[in-house]
């Protein structure tokens, strides 16, 4: 199933339209927290008609009336925030689950970002304009359209709007100054990469979970924007986990990268690679 999965990952992160929600479900399949058993559209079926409920709540809740962003805004607070008690919470950062959107619909419980994508889920299921926005440090959301009538959210906790006061403070304990770079919808695969990122920098803080910082960096590579030094840490995991000749095959390819612009780099990466063969020995 983890080859189906995956396939159908990367065709839906390459495709012209990339379903956001699709994506973040597949997930679950890598996570070993989703039961695979029975068709991949089968076991996605839960999620998705939790989605679609939402979706429904939101729509009857919002009318038929067009309404200004706040008040849309304000509106999906009350039944997602409210109604479905979708935020973060105590321990999220401490937990696998709250970068897993299958789990977050579950248990209405999740990082800034996971909670943000069913956000943005609902909004396209119901022709809401929500997208994301990557904030250093915390992802939030914008409700309505960008440079017209739109307004900042912050999902995680409970809904809540935003001033660009309040986006400035943020980035600034992020370290930064807010760039209205920042403030720009964030793209699919852009949110997804983020995503995948919060999962291996999680797994990384915890060795005995080599294997998902692996599958992580795996689905990452999968999409068509990623930064090349993950080749790399896809080759010091799968020796990490036993799978040398496979990690030293990435390494040197790596390192033929490299060759072009650090070649004393390159260098130091093939003698890993080179280290790695010899532990067959």
């Amino acid at each position: 199933m983890s080859e189906e999965s995956r396939a159908r990952f990367a065709a839906e992160a390459r495709g012209e339209a990339p379903d956001l929600a699709t994506l973040c479900l597949l997930m679950g399949f890598e996570a070993d927290l989703v039961d695979r058993n029975g068709e991949l559209d089968t076991v996605l079926a839960p999620s998705r008609r939790t989605l679609e409920q939402l979706a429904v709540r939101a729509a009857a809740a919002l009318g038929p009336a067009e309404r200004p962003a706040a008040e849309t805004a304000a509106v999906l607070a009350g039944v997602l925030a409210g109604g479905a008690d979708l935020r973060g919470g105590p321990g999220v950062y401490d937990r696998l689950e709250s970068s897993l959107l299958h789990q977050v619909l579950r248990r209405g419980r999740g990082l800034p970002i996971t909670v943000s994508v069913v956000w943005i889920a609902v909004g396209r299921l119901i022709g809401v304009p929500v997208h994301g926005v990557a904030l250093p440090g915390h992802f939030v959301v914008g409700v309505g359209t960008p440079g017209e009538d739109c307004v900042l959210v912050d999902p995680f906790h409970g809904g809540r709007t935003l001033t660009l006061d309040d986006a400035a403070r943020i980035t600034a304990e992020a370290g930064y100054a807010l760039e209205h770079e920042m403030l720009r919808p964030a793209e699919p695969a852009d949110i997804v990469l983020r995503v995948l990122g919060n999962i291996r920098a999680w797994a990384a803080a915890r060795p005995e979970h080599a294997r998902t910082q692996l599958w992580a960096t795996e689905l990452s590579l999968l999409l068509p924007r990623h930064p090349a030094q993950l080749r790399l840490e896809r080759g010091e995991l799968l020796v990490k986990t036993g799978r040398f000749t496979e990690g030293a095959a990435e390494m040197e390819s790596y390192a033929t990268i490299l060759d072009a612009f650090d070649p004393e780099s390159a260098q130091r990466v093939r003698f890993e690679a080179r280290a790695a063969r010899h532990r067959l020995n």
